[in-house]
C-alpha cells in the first residue's frame, strides 16, 4: 500500500469518525427535544383532562368524550385516564391501550410527575388532589409524526454522511497526491543517479519543512558519496602506479639476475639486496594501503582505553632507534599555564602508536642530521604533540594537499616513500575526534600538530 493510499484512508477515517460523532450528537439532541416536547403535550392533555372532569364546573364524561374525539390537536393513540384515592377508574378516554399497575400509580403519588415508556407508547402520570381526595391522571399516546421526523432526520444524516465520505475521500487523495508530488520528483532523480552520474542534485527550495532537509540531507550524501568515489578512483590509479613500479624494478633485476655471470657471486648478493630492499618498500606500502582502506570504513577496530601519550612516545622512540638507529629523537613534556601535567587520554592505543610512528619516522627522514624534536603539550581538555624537524620547507601551496594519499611535496623528490603515511595519520586522528595541521617555514622547520580531546 502506498503512502498516498494510506493518508488518504487515514484521512478519511478520521474525518469520518468525527463526522459520525457529530451526526450521533446531533440526532441525540433532536430525540431529546423530540421526547421533552411530546411529554409537555400528554402532560397538558392530563391536566386538561382533569380540570374538566373534576373541577369547579365539571362536564360529563359522554361530552368530554365527544369533544377529545373531535378536536384537531389530539394526539395518535391518545388515551386519557383518571383514577380516584381508591386506584378505581373515575374517567377513561374509552380506548384501551395502557394498563396501570397499582404499584405504578403509588409511585406516582410518591413522586410527583412521572414519565416512562410502554412499548412504543410514552405515558405521563400526574398527581393532583380536589376537595380533599387524590387523585392520579394518566395521558398515554404514540408520538407517530415525531417519530417520522426523527427517521427522516436519520435517513438525511446518513445521506449526507456518505456523499461527504465520498467528498472527504476525493480530496483527501487529491491533497495527498499534491503532498507527495515531491517525494514523486525525489524518487525519480534518485532512480537517475547512478555511479557514472553523482553529479545530480535535488531541488532543494526555500521552505524549511521535512520534504526540504530530506533533499538537502540527500545532497550532502551525494556530495559524500561523490567525494568518496573520487577518493577511490584516484586510490586506485594512484595504487596501481605505486605497485606497478615497484614490481616493474623488481621484474627488472631478476631478469638482469637471470641473464649475469654466475662467477660473480658480489655482484649477484648486490642485485638480491637490492630487490629484498624493494620488496620490503612493497610490503610497507601494501600494509599502510591495507590500513588506509580499513580506516575508511569510520571504524576504529579495537576497543578505546586510557592511554598514557608520554610512556607512548617513550616506546615508539624505542621502536624508531631499533629500526632506524641513526635518527634522535628529543621529547619534551609540558603542562599549559594554569594546568596541572596530565597525559592520559581515551584513545585506541595501536592506532595512535601508528600515527605517531609515522610522525616521527617522517621528521627523522626529512631533517638533514636526522633529528626530530617532539613536544607533548597537556591542556585541560586537550593534548598536543608537535614534531619539527628542519629538513626542506614544504611550499604553501602545498600544505593543503600533502594528507591525500599519493600526495608528496617537491621537498620529498629525493626521499624514497609513497605518499600514504600522512593520508593514514590523518584518518587516525579524525577518527579519535582530534585534528592534525602541517605549518613549514624556511626559519622555523616543518611542524606537525596533532590535536586530541581527552
Amino acid at each position: 500500500m502506498t503512502i498516498r493510499v494510506r493518508l488518504t484512508l487515514l484521512f478519511t477515517v478520521v474525518v469520518a469518525i468525527l463526522l459520525l460523532l457529530f451526526i450521533l450528537v446531533i440526532y441525540a439532541v433532536s430525540e431529546r427535544h423530540r421526547q421533552l416536547e411530546f411529554r409537555e403535550r400528554l402532560r397538558e392533555e392530563a391536566q386538561t383532562a382533569a380540570e374538566l372532569m373534576l373541577g369547579k364546573e365539571p362536564i360529563s364524561p359522554a361530552l368530554f368524550k365527544l369533544l377529545d374525539q373531535h378536536q384537531m390537536t389530539v394526539l395518535n393513540q391518545e388515551e386519557v385516564i383518571i383514577y380516584n384515592h381508591r386506584n378505581t377508574i373515575t374517567y377513561e378516554s374509552g380506548t384501551d391501550y395502557l394498563t396501570v399497575s397499582p404499584q405504578v400509580l403509588a409511585q406516582v403519588r410518591r413522586n410527583g410527575d412521572t414519565y416512562w415508556q410502554a412499548g412504543n407508547r410514552e405515558v405521563v402520570g400526574i398527581p393532583f388532589s380536589i376537595n380533599g381526595l387524590d387523585y392520579v391522571a394518566i395521558a398515554s399516546a404514540v408520538d407517530k409524526y415525531g417519530y417520522s421526523k426523527q427517521r427522516n432526520l436519520a435517513l438525511i444524516l446518513i445521506i449526507g454522511w456518505a456523499l461527504g465520505m465520498g467528498v472527504v475521500f476525493a480530496a483527501g487523495w487529491l491533497f495527498a497526491g499534491r503532498s507527495l508530488r515531491p517525494l514523486q520528483y525525489i524518487i525519480s532523480r534518485i532512480d537517475a543517479t547512478t555511479a557514472s552520474q553523482l553529479n545530480l542534485r535535488l531541488a532543494e527550495g526555500t521552505n524549511e519543512d521535512e520534504l526540504t532537509q530530506l533533499a538537502r540531507r540527500f545532497n550532502r550524501m551525494l556530495d559524500r558519496l561523490e567525494e568518496a568515489f573520487q577518493m577511490q578512483r584516484a586510490f586506485v590509479a594512484n595504487a596501481s602506479h605505486e605497485l606497478r613500479t615497484p614490481l616493474t624494478a623488481i621484474t627488472g633485476q631478476l631478469d638482469v639476475a637471470l641473464l649475469a655471470n654466475d662467477d660473480d657471486p658480489q655482484e649477484l648478493r648486490a642485485l638480491i639486496a637490492s630487490v629484498l630492499d624493494d620488496v620490503r618498500g612493497l610490503n610497507r606500502m601494501t600494509n599502510n594501503l591495507l590500513s588506509l582502506a580499513k580506516l575508511s570504513l569510520d571504524e576504529p577496530g579495537e576497543t578505546a582505553a586510557v592511554v598514557p601519550v608520554d610512556v607512548l612516545l617513550q616506546q615508539i622512540n624505542v621502536d624508531l632507534l631499533r629500526m632506524q638507529p641513526t635518527y634522535r629523537v628529543q621529547i619534551e613534556l609540558t603542562a599549559a599555564p594554569g594546568t596541572t601535567a596530565n597525559w592520559q587520554i581515551t584513545a585506541n592505543e595501536a592506532l595512535l602508536r601508528s600515527a605517531l610512528y609515522n610522525l616521527m619516522e617522517n621528521g627523522g627522514k626529512f631533517s638533514p642530521d636526522q633529528q626530530v624534536y617532539c613536544q607533548l603539550v597537556s591542556h585541560a581538555q586537550l593534548i598536543q604533540i608537535r614534531f619539527t624537524n628542519y629538513g626542506p620547507c614544504i611550499p604553501a601551496d602545498e600544505l593543503p594537499t600533502i594528507f591525500k594519499p599519493f600526495r608528496r611535496g617537491t621537498n620529498a623528490r629525493q626521499i624514497s616513500g609513497h605518499g600514504i603515511g600522512l593520508s593514514l595519520v590523518e584518518r587516525i586522528v579524525q577518527l579519535h575526534h582530534g585534528q592534525v595541521v602541517a605549518e613549514s617555514t624556511p626559519d622555523n622547520g616543518t611542524t606537525f600538530t596533532v590535536t586530541l580531546p581527552r
